[in-house]
């Protein structure tokens, strides 16, 4: 039996409501102590705010995301999906402006109400911490309301569908997930707009800041090897986002929970992402020290690392238990958690990957207009921008398309998604 540093209780906050009341009590081995949240510079990451602002991954990876819509491997399911979830994408967008439907009562702290509801309506999760401005995506800075704190919720993603990556049907529980989430973020912020606050909505889909920090901030979990939030009771089975208020909470803390060193040693994500996309060991970056993400080689519909991860499949608690008792990770080097099939491959066993061709993750790039003129040298290069009416018909085009993506500011969202200028 190893030495235990400390224990946490997890409080029913963060195990989802109908689900048992008493707390679960998590031994931590003193070999997995780190420190609360995750470690950081904080006058470094104010450095790289400051001069070289984050940016949302619809701007940034404009050409890969529109490759994923057009022609991804389950293009029909995300039509479907875009189709339902514009809705609450549209609503989420103007959330900030709409004003409360009653005045607060002075002084009173609305901690407790608004976690009971969040869990009441159905999130699996809820915490409270300040929103981090330093997390805003560029582009996003004009639409964030100054409201100072976030209420970071999160629905469940179902257990058995999840089981079953990487397959379509784990890919349509994801997406129904999503919409789910983002209908019953909306309930949450009428309700706190009923105590007599702003409520501004963080929408899955159109999200505003990179909000895994936050999360971190309010103690809901710590960063995993996959780059996903692994919280205590769910893992990375989990959809998350934001609301963020001038309603007055109470801020929770970042906790150890023997994550940043557990993943050190598991690495089962690692070693069975059939990418190569994740990293062995930890580097710092942008001030914070952290995981990082081969991008270019995780494809969409995969998400092998959630299936294959122990604090996914049998949660936290049970997964410290068994390295308290004998220094091992459960699950690792087995079938039962490390074994998973791909469509048209076969099966793949520990220490089994599949092989694909040279081109599998050679996939389009960069931001929109990037892109354009990417696809108009290669025009160039190949001949087919000849001399006369046919070559200026190239170029009108290009302008065209050019003149597009700067209207639409470069995101796939207002381009080819959603549509959201668009009146129905």
């Amino acid at each position: 039996m190893l030495k235990i540093g400390h224990t946490v209780t997890v409080p029913g906050s963060l195990k989802g409501a109908g689900t048992d009341s008493e707390p679960d009590v998590i031994p931590i081995p003193q070999e997995l102590e780190t420190v609360p949240g995750h470690r950081q510079d904080p006058d470094t990451v104010n450095y790289y705010t400051r001069n070289y602002p984050l940016e949302t991954h619809n701007i940034e990876q404009f050409a890969w995301a529109s490759w994923y819509l057009n022609t991804g491997d389950i293009k029909d399911t995300l039509d479907e999906h875009l189709r339902l979830d514009r809705p609450l994408v549209l609503a989420a967008r103007d959330s900030g402006d709409v004003e409360p439907t009653a005045e607060p009562v002075p002084g009173k702290d609305v901690t407790s109400e608004i976690k009971q509801k969040a869990l009441e309506v159905g999130f699996a999760m809820v915490g409270f911490t300040a929103y981090d401005n330093r997390y805003t995506f560029k582009s996003k800075r004009g639409w964030v309301k100054p409201y100072p704190n976030a209420i970071c919720v999160a629905v469940e993603q179902p257990y058995e569908e999840t089981q079953t990556i990487p397959s379509e049907t784990a890919e349509k529980a994801a997406l129904a997930t999503y919409r789910r989430g983002g209908a019953l973020i909306l309930q949450l912020a009428d309700y706190i707009r009923s105590l007599g606050y702003h409520a501004q909505v963080h929408s899955y889909a159109d999200a505003a800041a990179a909000i895994i920090p936050m999360f971190v901030a309010a103690g809901m979990g710590q960063q995993g090897a996959m780059g996903y939030l692994l919280s205590p009771y769910f893992g990375s089975r989990h959809r998350l986002t934001v609301i963020t208020t001038d309603a007055p909470v109470t801020h929770d803390q970042p906790v150890d929970y023997g994550i940043n060193a557990l993943c050190d040693i598991c690495q089962v994500c690692v070693n069975r992402c059939p990418g190569r996309a994740l990293m062995r060991d930890k580097v710092w970056w942008r001030g914070v020290e952290k995981f990082k993400i081969v991008a270019k080689r995780c494809r969409p519909v995969m998400a092998v690392c959630m299936k294959v991860c122990p604090v996914q499949r049998y949660g936290l608690k049970t997964v410290m238990d068994h390295y308290a008792s004998t220094g091992q990770v459960l699950g690792k080097g087995t079938h039962d958690l490390e074994g998973y099939e791909m469509e048209g491959l076969g099966y793949f066993g520990p220490g089994e990957l599949p092989r694909f061709d040279a081109d599998f993750f050679h996939n389009p790039e960069g931001t929109a207009e990037g892109a354009l003129l990417e696809g108009l040298k290669a025009k160039i290069q190949s001949g087919q921008v000849p001399e006369g009416p046919e070559g200026d018909r190239v170029f009108r085009e290009f302008r065209a398309a050019l003149e597009k993506a700067v209207k639409d500011g470069g995101d796939v969202m207002e381009a080819e998604w959603y549509g959201l200028d668009d009146e129905e």
